[in-house]
């Protein structure tokens, strides 16, 4: 590889940048649940990344949102410290993003009856939050109420059957029982309004709309939450129905069409899902299963990089969770030519999964991502370059 890039600044005087990779643990193997982390980059340089932690998921009260930072200036990791917790009550699924004007918000479910379809969506902004200990400073916090437009139960009933068309099958056996449960969801005013939590990453348009993937356990599928006021005001999509379709991630191509890559949590074979927005988030085309993308029900993240390029991290399979890729795609995700990976390990040998990617400032690629072995579990952060990434797998 080095003698690739040295005959590039050869023949065209432009300086190639060498492969980067550095990865560590956050904080040591411990026995505690430490997963579903997100990271961010702050504008002072520091790397923020926040998880999820306690003594299991939904089912464990004590369960909190925290966080660690990467100090720019000292070089190292705080610390773990609560960035949100509601007492007696699992935290769970946060997520993180930095808007237009430098505010980081913190997202996540409050889940009320140690049931995923009891999830209450809340959200925190903070002006002050990169201080070198501890826990950002909010200014306020506020619960996403998810009212959807129109006739829920109808839209429902139509999706399915738009996919039920475009899959060749008929509404029949298993597949009528699966699409009469979620109906009957649908029809209900409480259960379609609660049980949506994040994932990933929201994202945010040229425009200022800021978008945040939703997902439910209970219909086993995704919408997106639409703010274009920064949290006034929300409007939430049209859902993406699919066969198991949740914990969207977003990239945009050139001409404004939007990707929503999802993780596969139905019958095999297993694959990432996909559908497209021609209208800024509002209404989703017909999800599918990407060509060449396995997912073994585990989440993903999709992004768009600042060359263009769209980035994706990923366990790159059909069942486990022991290795995990990064890809390339240079044609808005219809082909993933380039992959590296930053984990691989024999199966039930280690769990490497739920994975984070955000790019920096100075084009530097951070990711984090759970870290379970035998010993314990932590979450893990890495820091690379896309030449990197273009380097490949070492034989």
């Amino acid at each position: 590889m080095r003698m690739i890039l040295a005959a590039i600044f050869l023949f065209t005087g432009v300086a190639v940048a060498e492969p980067v990779f550095e990865a560590e643990l956050i904080f040591p193997l411990e026995s505690l649940h430490n997963h579903g982390s997100c990271v961010v980059e702050c504008p002072n340089g520091d790397i923020l990344v926040c998880w999820f932690r306690g003594s299991g998921e939904r089912q464990a009260d004590d369960v909190a949102i925290y966080g660690a930072r990467w100090r720019k200036e000292s070089g190292d990791w705080t610390k773990p410290f609560v960035m949100a917790d509601t007492p007696e009550f699992p935290d769970t699924n946060c997520c993180m993003i930095i808007d237009n004007d430098e505010r980081l918000w913190l997202l996540w479910p409050t889940i009320q009856a140690n049931l995923w379809e009891s999830a209450l969506m809340k959200y925190k902004v903070s002006t002050d939050y990169m201080m070198p200990e501890g826990s950002p400073k909010w200014d306020y916090m506020k619960v996403m109420h998810v009212k959807h437009p129109g006739d829920f139960g109808q839209v429902v009933r139509d999706k399915t059957q738009e996919l039920a068309e475009h899959m060749g099958v008929e509404l029949e056996g298993r597949i009528l029982e699966w699409a009469e449960n979620n109906y009957r969801q649908a029809d209900d005013k409480l259960t379609r309004r609660i049980g949506w939590f994040t994932r990933g990453h929201p994202i945010i348009l040229d425009d200022g709309r800021m978008l945040v993937g939703l997902y439910s356990d209970g219909f086993s599928f995704s919408l997106t939450g639409i703010t274009d006021d920064w949290g006034e005001t929300w409007q939430y999509s049209e859902p993406m129905v699919g066969g198991g379709n949740i914990q969207p991630t977003y990239a945009v191509a050139p001409d404004g069409t939007i990707t929503a890559y999802m993780r596969d949590n139905g019958p095999p074979p297993k694959r990432t899902m996909v559908t497209h927005s021609k209208d800024r988030g509002e209404t989703w085309s017909v999800v599918y299963d990407h060509e060449t993308l396995p997912n073994p029900g585990a989440g993903t993240e999709l992004a768009n990089l600042d060359d263009g390029d769209w980035i994706y991290i990923y366990n790159d399979t059909e069942r486990g969770r022991h290795s995990l890729a990064v890809s390339i795609s240079k044609d808005n995700g219809k082909t993933w030519p380039i992959t590296r990976h930053l984990e691989v390990a024999d199966v039930g040998k280690g769990s490497f999964h739920y994975p984070s990617i955000t790019q920096g400032a100075d084009g530097m690629l951070h990711a984090s991502y759970s870290y379970f072995v035998d010993e314990g579990k932590s979450i893990k952060y890495a820091r690379f370059n896309k030449e990197w990434i273009l380097e490949g797998d070492a034989e």
